[in-house]
C-alpha cells in the first residue's frame, strides 16, 4: 500500500516551481547523455561505432554546442508537462484512494502512467522538435529555434506529423509501469522494512532502480518512436534515420530486419548511466528549492537545515500561518501601545 503525501506547507505555485526547476538543473546537466542517447536511438552515423567513439564525433563534427542541442526545448516542455502530469495525476488518484488517503502501490503507478500519457499528448509537438534538432547536423541546421522547427514541421508536413509516433507513447507506457510495479511491490523483501520506514537513500535507490527496469522494458517502443519522429523524405539522408519504413508496424520490422533485435535498445548505455546524475540533481535540487521555500514561508530557521522553527505550527498551510502571525504581530502592537498609555 502507498499513502499520497502532499507537503501543505508549500503554495500550488511553489510545489510546481520546485519540480519544474530541480527539472531543468538535472535534464541540462545530463544533456549530453540525452543527445548521444537519441542519436543512437535513431540511428545517425555518430553512434556506428559504440558509446564512446559517438561523444568523440559529435565534439568533432559539432563542437561542444553539439551535446546541448534540443536542451531549451526539453526545458520549455517541462513546464506545460509538469503542470499536467501533476494536476492529471492528483484528479486520478482522489478518485481511487480510501478513507484515510491510502492507496494500493498497483492503482498509484497506474494514475502516473494515465497522467504520463496526459501529460505527454499535450507536449508532444515539443518532444518532435526536440528530436528534429537533436537528429540534425547543428552546423548544417535544418532547423533554427523552438517555434520556427514547430512552424517549418506543420507547414511541410501537416499537422498530424507533430504527433507521429504519438501511438506508442501509449503502447510504452504499459511495459513502464509493469517495470514500476516489479520494483516497487519488491523493495520490502529487498530491505526487509515496509515503505515508510525507508530512508532517503534507500528510496532514492529504488527510484533509480526501478527507472532502470522501467525504461529498459519500454525502450523499444520509445526506440521506435525517435525514428519516427525524425524520419522525413524533406530532410537530407531522410533526417538521419539508419533504416526507411512506412508506419509503426514496418519500423520494428524494418530495424529487427536490417539492423537485428538489439538495435531496438541501441542507446541504452547512455540512457542507463544517465539514470543515476539525473536523479540524484533531480532530488537535491528539488529539495534545495523546497527549503527554501519554506525558510520563505517561516516553517524553518535556516535555507540550508530542515530545523523547525520554534512555536511554528507545522501544521497549518501558508495562508494559515500567515494569518496567524499576522493576528500575533497585532496583538503585540495593541499591548505594546496599551503599555505605553
Amino acid at each position: 500500500m502507498g499513502s499520497v503525501k502532499k507537503d501543505n506547507r508549500l503554495t500550488s505555485w511553489q510545489s510546481f516551481s520546485c519540480v519544474a526547476f530541480s527539472g531543468i538543473f538535472s535534464k541540462s546537466a545530463t544533456s549530453p547523455l540525452e543527445v548521444v542517447k537519441i542519436k543512437s536511438q535513431v540511428g545517425t552515423f555518430h553512434c556506428k561505432k559504440g558509446f564512446g567513439q559517438t561523444f568523440l564525433l559529435i565534439y568533432q563534427n559539432e563542437g561542444l554546442k553539439g551535446f546541448w542541442k534540443g536542451n531549451l526545448t526539453s526545458c520549455l516542455r517541462l513546464f506545460p508537462y509538469t503542470a499536467v502530469h501533476l494536476s492529471t495525476y492528483r484528479k486520478i488518484v482522489h478518485l481511487h484512494v480510501d478513507q484515510v488517503g491510502v492507496i494500493s502501490q498497483a492503482r498509484a503507478i497506474m494514475a502516473g502512467g494515465l497522467a504520463g500519457v496526459a501529460a505527454a499528448l499535450l507536449t508532444y509537438p515539443l518532444e518532435v522538435a526536440e528530436t528534429r534538432l537533436i537528429a540534425q547536423n547543428c552546423r548544417e541546421p535544418s532547423y533554427v529555434g523552438v517555434m520556427r522547427t514547430l512552424a517549418k514541421i506543420q507547414s511541410s508536413e501537416g499537422l498530424l506529423a507533430l504527433y507521429r509516433g504519438f501511438s506508442l507513447t501509449v503502447l510504452g507506457a504499459f511495459p513502464f509501469s509493469l517495470g514500476c510495479y516489479l520494483v516497487y511491490t519488491n523493495v520490502d523483501r529487498v530491505w526487509l522494512e515496509p515503505p515508510f520506514r525507508l530512508s532517503p537513500l534507500q528510496n532514492f535507490i529504488n527510484g533509480c532502480l526501478a527507472a532502470a527496469v522501467a525504461q529498459t522494458l519500454s525502450y523499444p517502443f520509445e526506440t521506435v518512436k525517435r525514428k519516427m519522429q525524425a524520419q522525413s523524405s524533406r530532410l537530407p539522408h531522410y533526417g538521419g534515420v539508419d533504416v526507411h519504413f512506412n508506419g509503426v508496424t514496418d519500423c520494428f520490422v524494418q530495424v529487427v530486419k536490417n539492423k537485428g533485435v538489439l538495435s531496438l535498445w541501441g542507446g541504452l548505455a547512455a540512457n542507463t548511466i544517465k539514470i543515476v546524475p539525473y536523479f540524484g540533481l533531480l532530488f537535491a535540487c528539488f529539495e534545495l528549492c523546497k527549503q527554501l521555500c519554506l525558510y520563505r514561508n517561516g516553517y524553518i530557521v535556516s535555507p540550508l537545515s530542515y530545523t523547525p522553527a520554534p512555536g511554528v505550527d507545522q501544521s497549518l498551510g501558508p495562508a494559515e500561518l500567515q494569518e496567524v502571525n499576522r493576528y500575533l504581530r497585532n496583538r503585540s502592537f495593541r499591548a505594546d501601545i496599551g503599555n505605553r498609555w
